[in-house]
């Protein structure tokens, strides 16, 4: 009786230490680089040369009055950084794991013993299931987020490229 104590004990600390250790692995974070503070055409990364010998300070003035009229027309503000889009979390995924591990650690032989050995596993389980679904689901949002940023600077940069291009400047 003892013997079969110490291996539910040891079961239930093994499961429950790698659940803590996947818990604590850190993430990679990945962070957009900082935009540059030069030229308005340096922060949406495109490139201007002057097709008319025009001054540097005809350049930025150019430079500055084709990034607010872009900003005019699209709506986009390209130096406003993003809202984070909220993933949907998953809940109760220990509540069913330890249902079912118990309905399953009961039919396995001890009722008492085997239901709690079954309970805590499923429960183990059920959160690692949950969590993993979670992070699936943050990435997601994230790359979905990213993508939308990327499409809004893309419509900037034309219309910024459009009105650059009409005061006689190349555009790359």
């Amino acid at each position: 009786m003892k013997l079969s104590r110490i291996l539910v004990l040891s079961l239930c600390l093994g499961l429950a230490g790698g659940c803590l250790a996947a818990a604590q692995t850190p993430a990679a974070a990945t962070q957009p680089p900082a935009a540059s503070s030069g030229s308005p055409a340096a922060k949406i990364g495109v490139f201007i040369y002057p097709k008319k010998e025009q001054t540097p300070k005809q350049q930025a003035d150019d430079e500055s009055a084709c990034y607010a009229s872009a900003q005019q027309q699209t709506g986009i503000d390209a130096a406003a950084a993003p809202a984070p889009q909220e993933a949907d979390k998953k809940k109760g995924g220990g509540v069913k794991g330890a249902a079912g591990g118990a309905a399953i650690g009961a039919i396995a032989g001890d009722a008492g013993t085997g239901a709690a050995v079954g309970a805590t596993a499923g429960a183990v389980r059920g959160r690692r299931q949950q969590k993993k679904a979670n992070k699936q689901a943050e990435q997601q949002a994230q790359q979905q987020g990213q993508a939308q940023q990327q499409q809004r600077l893309d419509t900037f940069r034309r219309a910024f490229s459009a009105c650059i291009d009409s005061k006689g400047y190349s555009v790359k």
